[in-house]
């Protein structure tokens, strides 16, 4: 049995279970079924306003994702644009830049390789300047030379001529002392000597010796040995034209004939040559009388230098000839001093002609070979700099191709690239596209 309340009068009484089930199923008939029915349209209802708001939600998030994707996919491909602009632009100046930049090397390139071409033309010209100079100082010299030869050529004809008028003096002089010793005594030729001696040089002293000095040695110079002033008995010196002396004899008169003991011409010759030293003449003559038998010295000059410096003994007779070819020896001997001086000379201005060339040419070879080293060196920076800059180019020209195929990639972008290997944005964009429809 079950307890079954009345809902109006509120009296509770017992029903039977079968009782209570057909009751309740006379009840649940009507009111349930409008009660399901009021529920199922209010579920159907509120079903279809949130499908609704779900379809509204979906369409909105849905939209909003796509403007966000389209937003930043222009966002992006603006950015993208911009930049490339951007590095396109800084590229081209860039590019230009270094173009110009090695435009301004190569002019500074063709400008130093100008500059040093004109420096060697220059040092070169002057250098041939030089080399024809000298060669115009060689020509003149070799001129002069010949014409020096040529007067030395006629300055052997004078001597020549000269000594063949010597000779012919000398066989003037022999028969004139000849004839001389017939007409005077031995006595009278020992007595004069000295002033025979003197009368001779002076007969001539005019015309051949013009510049020669003749007199007798007054001057006594005292012995370091014994103390005693010795002096000899004439001194001889002739000079040039310029007053330059060249040449300076000592001579010595022994007149002594026989009877005279010990007296030989040899005893002389060491005082002869001390006398020499100490007034400092060149050579000493010994005018003897001496040994009148003695062939040696009866046959002409002799030659005692093997024995003292620059000695000779000689006959009376022979005393202008011994003179004459002393002073015409050292006469040319100074001749070819003079000769060898200027030569000399010549060759000093040469040789400091040619030391200076030569220190020109090494000077500019050094300054060539400094200038081609400069010149190199620069060569090189500017060859390394075009290289360098080439790279550089060659890298900013790889730069703007990778930007230009940036750019493409970036105009060729789409929702169905995007969206490729992305199952859930794919999913998302076909439910839109079929809602679309």
């Amino acid at each position: 049995m079950k307890e079954v309340k009345c809902p109006k009068c509120d009296s509770v009484f017992e029903m039977e279970a079968s009782g209570y089930a057909d009751i309740a199923r006379q009840v649940r008939g009507d009111e349930f079924e409008k009660e399901l029915n009021v529920r199922l349209k209010d579920l159907e209802a509120n079903h279809n306003m949130k499908l609704e708001m779900a379809q509204q939600s979906i369409a909105s998030e849905k939209d909003k994702q796509i403007s966000n994707l389209q937003n930043q996919i222009g966002n992006h491909a603006k950015e993208i644009e911009i930049a490339t602009k951007d590095a396109l632009a800084n590229a081209r100046e860039e590019i230009y830049a270094k173009e110009k930049q090695v435009e301004r090397l190569k002019n500074e390139k063709e400008a130093v390789e100008n500059k040093t071409e004109l420096l060697v033309t220059k040092a070169t010209g002057e250098l041939e300047k030089d080399i024809l100079d000298l060669k115009g100082k060689l020509n003149m010299a070799e001129t002069q030379k010949e014409l020096e030869i040529k007067q030395l050529e006629q300055t052997n004809l004078v001597e020549m001529k000269a000594k063949d008028d010597l000779i012919r003096f000398k066989e003037g002089e022999i028969e004139r002392v000849k004839d001389m010793k017939l007409k005077m005594s031995v006595k009278d030729i020992g007595e004069k000597l000295e002033q025979w001696c003197e009368n001779q040089f002076n007969l001539v002293r005019a015309t051949a010796f013009p510049h020669a000095y003749f007199e007798k040695d007054n001057e006594s110079v005292k012995d370091e040995e014994n103390g005693k002033g010795t002096k000899g008995d004439y001194i001889f010196k002739d000079s040039d034209a310029n007053g330059i002396e060249y040449i300076s004899i000592m001579f010595e008169m022994k007149d002594k004939m026989e009877g005279t003991k010990g007296q030989t011409n040899e005893s002389h010759l060491a005082k002869l040559d001390k006398d020499r030293k100490k007034k400092k003449c060149e050579y000493a003559v010994l005018v003897s009388m001496l040994e009148p038998e003695n062939e040696l010295y009866n046959a002409g000059p002799v030659d005692l230098s093997h024995k003292y410096p620059k000695m000779y003994v000689v006959r009376p007779q022979e005393f202008m000839l011994i003179l004459s070819l002393i002073r015409n020896e050292a006469r040319k001997s100074l001749e070819m001093r003079n000769e060898l001086a200027v030569i000399r000379n010549q060759n000093i201005d040469y040789e400091t002609f040619e030391n200076k060339l030569l220190d020109f040419q090494d000077a500019f070879g050094k300054n060539v070979t400094t200038a081609q080293n400069h010149y190199q060196s620069a060569i090189n920076d500017i060859d390394a700099t075009i290289k360098k800059l080439e790279k550089i180019k060659a890298s900013l020209t790889t730069s703007g191709r990778q930007l230009r195929l940036a750019n493409d990639k970036t105009q060729d972008l789409s929702i169905k690239k995007l969206t490729r290997g992305n199952p859930t944005m794919k999913a998302k964009f076909d439910e839109l596209d079929s809602d679309e429809d």
